[in-house]
């Protein structure tokens, strides 16, 4: 369906609304133009037209209290006339276009070309003999066979490019489908509650039909248009559609429309769905985004039509969709969210130095060879440039290029990307199995440098099953729950009305699932503790709830983060209202005047009774964990009818009828999972709306704080108290004054949430800035989550505001599946180092073993295709190998590395460097002595086209073979001795080390010309091995050497936080690939792409000199900057030109190994 235009999809619904007409009594136009309608003008629509809600509900054939009778028949006869609920999602890419962009790497392209050319050069034979005086190198050319075999190594160039090509694309491919796999997993998940057959029920959104009475509860994202039949003090947060911040208030007579996609931020009640799917609002809108896939392919087409230029106007908010790899354009979309991780950061700044220092050396390697060329043939020996030579020459400048540009492939580490990807996608899908569900990749990651968690504390740090352990009733303080004799006659009615009726009418206590099992709380745990209280008292809810339904309550207060409580008003037979109240003790007890006594009778209760009542019941109730409840009542007479609206009023004069203390266990694994946190460098903070002294009890209990140490426990008013300034505005220098020591925040209001993270995380007391998790649940938590580095929404308690607002979905709602989730972005962070650290070993010897080999011997001892080779094991496998490490639980017993620490540490940067010397050393022994020590012919100076020498073979085998045993060395980057350890944990490591060994066997033996190969004996395969295997020894000599020693390593690929960057460059990337793709169609969108993606590298390298300053590492600017004003005019001298980087091949090298920089900034 997503495919055709919305004109094919209306014929077609026409169609068969045309067969169906008959059967319901409105079509689906009609029902489309009815919910386009707002406000009053739809109230006068939906009379004049159906004669209120309940003719629509009739000719839906439907029944506002028992809701659709739920056959399959009529189902699908629903489905099949309104259509599905489901919005087809965007297409996903073909394999097809996944290699054409990956063909669009420049350093491919080039070699492409280079390879083109060299394969046309070989089929020209210049005409006559003239060329016998071309030059001195030809003398190998003679041989018939040998010119023949001249267009081997372009082939070659080309295979090995389709491969690299073709293993980029599928890894690309497998990413995506992942993912993919990830979201349909994620809207599986959310159901919705509807009324069937009288029978409430929970279906996946995906099953709701038009028809359907659904009921809307606090929290829900709607997920159909419909209209509100039925309910209570309902506001919608409709911004997501009209971008109107306020909260809308729906009532049947005002305003009844309920659209999809908003958020319910109040009340309850009862919607009757008439639009589904595509036919929603928010259908209609992805509709008009193309998330149809072709359809925008088909008004480009048809773009001088005006629907075309309608399409081009949204073209931008395409790009936001499909850009390049499907997880980066999710977080395109959420551009405001997150900055860029802390490892992207650094990584795209090491990529950037090591390409930079690649390009200088194969540029100086081409100069090098043109002119030695030039000087030897024409200066020299005095040639002449004859015109029938010059194919000749241009074959070797030809030559000379493909071994620059092979400089240049090795040495930029193209698999630096790859290696992330594939770690973080690996990483996603096994933290599943330890109930992580990540929706943003970049988040598993920064979980890893995460240093502080605001964690809630009901459901996730207990076990959210809430049982009443002591009550106060009858001016009796009873320890346990009291026999039901013992309570007055009245007092236990009023209790048992009061909890029946005052709460939502969807919590139930069901009766267990397994024999012996606990019973099943349905609903809101803290109501399903006290209808639990109500059957502890040998009482029954049901027969209350059946003689006053939910369709006769009154009116209802329902429960907010500001009221604190919730109530409910009834009217009585005689025509008088009775309202039932429950919430928080201290607040309810505060607008209570009289108390039930023994006898069940009203007394008066004044504030030193109440005072006294704190000291006395709640605040040792409270020290022992529980969270305290109040449930009282107040009756009023019929005339006149109170104001309804005047809450004040309303709530007081209350009397008591008794007030219980709520037990909510703590979870058994959570005081382990806490002490792993705090061992591991992370500050643990509970953030909580229950009472001071029952957070304090329970942080106790979990291990937060300890007794007799210094640390705060604030309320949220005292909190709010300290924070601001006598204005009332929050200064950022009393949070520092406060949030270090601060463990518990009790009373706490959303926002105060929201203030705390965002203080923390703007703090700038400490030298490394604090990286934030936070856990919420509810739909008041979306800002903090938000805000935070990390947001951890709950999967059962959760609502669907708090999960579109979350990075990482907790599937079991348990705190210590976060401290899994720290582990294995800890691992994720140590993964790419190891990968690092193998890499840039290869990519050091090979670029020096083939610049020097080509300025002495005029030919890199490495060939381009063996070289492609080297770098396909490099990149591609080794990212595969080292990035798929299973995580350990030692990598909890360290602090987090934070944002300011390098990526490639002292004791990685001797690895890297000890280990180049050792492979430099033999290869350039092999180089110049192997022949005598082999009794072979040199391959040195070998002329154009000539075979394959076993000498070059042999140092291209070695240097394989020390690459594979020091990829074994590389799993360990903290100076470990044992490298072995825990090898047989990791099946796909041993794989492709023992795979890589297999097919290098084959190339040696077999690869013949192709690779410029000849096959080598026995005993010369034991030497490649034997040296090979000296890498482990060597690594041990090399861990012997202790790093401080070393100080003159520095260390590289370090993200600084002093400089910023203004938001107008921030974003200049973005907007730039937004006007371009304004303007331009598909193909030229990628050109364009490219050539932006260069110029943003230029331009990061520009600022990259002096290893400070970067573009995308810091995007929460507004609050930094000002604080930091002092300090961001260092950055002036940073932006250092490209010309002074180039100007000497010395400095390049030691750019490579993470050059010290010289502008002096401190």
């Amino acid at each position: 369906m997503g495919d055709m235009t919305n004109s094919d999809f209306y014929s077609k619904n026409q169609r068969n609304e045309a067969n169906h007409a008959g059967e319901f009594g409105c079509t689906l136009q009609e029902l489309r133009s009815l919910m386009e309608l707002r406000g009053t003008e739809a109230v006068v629509k939906i009379k004049e037209t159906y004669g209120e809600t309940e003719g629509l509900c009739r000719r839906l054939k439907t029944s506002p209290t028992e809701g659709l009778a739920g056959t399959a028949a009529d189902l699908e006869k629903r489905k099949l006339i309104f259509g599905k609920n489901f919005i087809p999602p965007k297409k996903p890419k073909t394999f097809l276009q996944l290699v054409w962009e990956a063909l669009q790497d420049v350093t491919l392209i080039i070699l492409e070309i280079a390879a083109i050319i060299s394969l046309g050069l070989s089929f020209y034979q210049p005409p006559g003999e003239g060329n016998e005086g071309c030059g001195t190198a030809t003398g190998g050319a003679e041989d018939e066979g040998e010119a023949e075999a001249g267009w081997i190594e372009g082939a070659a160039i080309l295979l090995s490019v389709i491969c690299v090509v073709l293993v980029t694309a599928f890894n690309d491919w497998s990413k995506e489908k992942q993912f993919r796999g990830l979201q349909s997993r994620i809207e599986q998940e959310q159901k919705f509650t509807v009324v069937r057959g009288g029978q409430v029920i929970q279906i996946p959104v995906a099953e709701i039909v038009v028809g359907d009475i659904a009921q809307v509860k606090y929290g829900d994202l709607l997920p159909a248009d419909g209209i509100f039949i039925q309910g209570n003090d309902l506001k919608i947060d409709e911004s997501s559609l009209t971008g109107e911040s306020d909260q809308v208030r729906k009532s049947v007579d005002k305003d009844p429309m309920l659209l999809s996609g908003t958020h319910v931020m109040e009340g309850s009640g009862r919607m009757l769905v008439t639009a589904v799917g595509v036919n929603s609002q928010t259908g209609i809108i992805f509709t008009l985004l193309g998330a149809g896939g072709e359809e925008e392919e088909k008004k480009d087409k048809k773009a001088k039509q005006q629907d075309g230029a309608a399409a081009m106007e949204m073209q931008p908010l395409k790009s936001a969709e499909g850009g390049e790899g499907d997880d980066k354009d999710k977080k395109k979309s959420n551009m405001h969210k997150k900055e860029k991780s802390v490892l992207q950061g650094k990584l795209t700044k090491l990529a950037v130095q090591i390409g930079k220092a690649g390009l200088v050396m194969s540029a100086i390697t081409v100069i090098i060879l043109v002119l030695y060329f030039a000087i030897d043939t024409f200066v020299v020996n005095k040639k002449q440039w004859l015109p029938e030579c010059t194919p000749v020459y241009v074959q070797y400048f030809v030559k000379f290029f493909i071994i620059g540009v092979t400089v240049l492939v090795v040495a930029v580490p193209e698999g630096l990307p790859l290696a992330v990807t594939i770690s973080l996608a690996y990483s996603v899908k096994k933290m599943m199995k330890d109930n992580n569900l990540v929706r943003h990749l970049d988040a598993c990651e920064t979980m890893g440098n995460a240093t502080a968690i605001c964690s809630d504390k009901t459901g996730t740090l207990t076990t959210n099953r809430m049982t009443v352990v002591q009550a106060y009733v009858g001016d009796v303080h009873y320890k346990e729950i009291p026999d039901p004799d013992s309570v007055p006659a009245k007092t236990l009615d009023l209790l048992v009305n009061a909890i029946a009726i005052n709460s939502a009418y969807t919590t139930k206590i069901l009766p267990p699932e397994k024999e012996g099992g606990l019973p099943r709380q349905v609903g809101n745990k803290t109501e399903c503790g006290l209808l639990g209280f109500v059957l502890d008292l040998k009482q029954d809810y049901e027969p209350v709830r059946n003689l006053i339904p939910e369709e006769k309550l009154y009116k209802v207060y329902t429960f907010n983060s500001v009221r604190k409580s919730m109530s409910t008003v009834i009217k009585m037979p005689d025509g008088s209202f009775r309202m039932y109240s429950k919430g928080a003790s201290e607040i309810v007890l505060k607008k209570c005047s009289r108390i039930l006594n023994a006898a069940g009778e009203p007394r008066i209760f004044r504030p030193r009774d109440r005072d006294e009542m704190v000291k006395k019941v709640i605040e040792p109730m409270a020290c022992d964990g529980l969270r305290t409840i109040c449930v009282a009542f107040r009756d009023f007479s019929s005339s006149p009818e109170p104001d309804w609206d005047n809450e004040n009023d309303i709530l007081s004069d209350l009397t008591c009828i008794c007030v219980v203390g709520i037990e909510d266990p703590v979870r058994p694994e959570v005081p382990e999972a806490i002490r792993k946190c705090q061992r591991a460098g992370i500050t643990v903070r509970m953030v909580t709306g229950d009472n001071i002294n029952t957070a304090r009890a329970i942080a106790i209990k979990c291990g937060i704080i300890h007794p007799g140490e210094d640390f705060l426990c604030l309320e949220g008013k005292e909190f709010n108290r300290r924070i601001r300034n006598e204005k009332g505005e929050i200064e950022q220098e009393r949070i520092d004054k406060i949030w270090p020591k601060l463990r518990v925040l009790a009373r706490s209001s959303p926002t105060d949430k929201h203030t705390l993270v965002k203080g923390i995380i703007d703090s700038t007391q400490v030298e490394q800035r604090q990286v934030v998790a936070v856990t919420g649940d509810g739909t008041n938590d979306g800002p903090a989550l938000k805000k935070a580095d990390v947001g951890f929404a709950m999967g059962i308690a959760g609502t669907d505001v708090a999960k579109e607002a979350s990075d990482i979905i907790l599937t079991d709602d348990n705190f210590s599946s976060i401290v899994k989730a720290v582990m294995w972005g800890r691992n994720v962070y140590d993964s790419i180092s190891k990968f690092l650290q193998f890499q840039l070993t290869v990519n050091i010897v090979a670029v020096i073993v083939a610049f020097t080999g080509a300025c002495i011997t005029q030919d890199s001892p490495l060939k381009a295709v063996q070289m492609l080779w080297v770098n396909l094991i490099m990149d591609t496998f080794a990212s595969l190998a080292l990035a798929t490490e299973p995580p350990t639980e030692a990598l909890l017993l360290r602090k987090p590395y934070g944002r300011n620490k390098p990526l490639i540490s002292r004791t990685m940067m001797k690895n890297i460097l000890g280990h180049a010397v050792y492979q430099l050393t033999l290869i350039f022994t092999l180089l110049f002595v192997g022949e005598k020590m082999f009794k072979i012919d040199s391959g040195r100076n070998a002329p154009l086209h000539s075979p394959p020498s076993e000498h070059y073979t042999i140092i291209f085998n070695t240097f394989v073979m020390m690459q594979l045993f020091n990829e074994i060395n590389a799993r360990k980057i903290h100076g470990e001795r044992n490298v072995f350890d825990g090898i047989f944990r990791n099946p796909i490591f041993c794989t492709i080390v023992l795979g890589t060994f297999a097919i290098q066997i084959v190339i040696v033996q077999f690869g013949g010309k192709p690779f410029s190969c000849s096959p080598l004996q026995l005993d010369q395969w034991m030497w490649c091995v034997f040296i090979g295997l000296g890498e482990l020894v060597w690594g041990q000599v090399i861990a012997t050497i202790p790093t401080s020693r070393l100080k003159f390593l520095k260390e590289a690929g370090r993200l600084t936080e002093k400089e910023e960057v203004p938001e107008e460059e921030l974003n200049e990337d973005v907007e730039e690939i937004d006007h371009a793709e304004r303007e331009l169609r598909r193909g030229q969108i990628l050109w364009f792409r490219g050539l932006n993606r260069i110029q943003t590298q230029i331009e990061v390298v520009n600022t990259f000199k002096s290893g400070t300053s970067f573009q995308g590492a810091l995007r929460r600017q507004s609050s930094v900057t000002s604080q930091t004003q002092d300090v961001t005019n260092i950055s002036s001298p940073s932006h250092v030109s490209l010309s002074n980087a180039l100007s000497s091949p010395t400095s390049t090298s030691a750019a490579a190994a993470g050059h010290p920089r010289r502008e002096g900034i401190p």
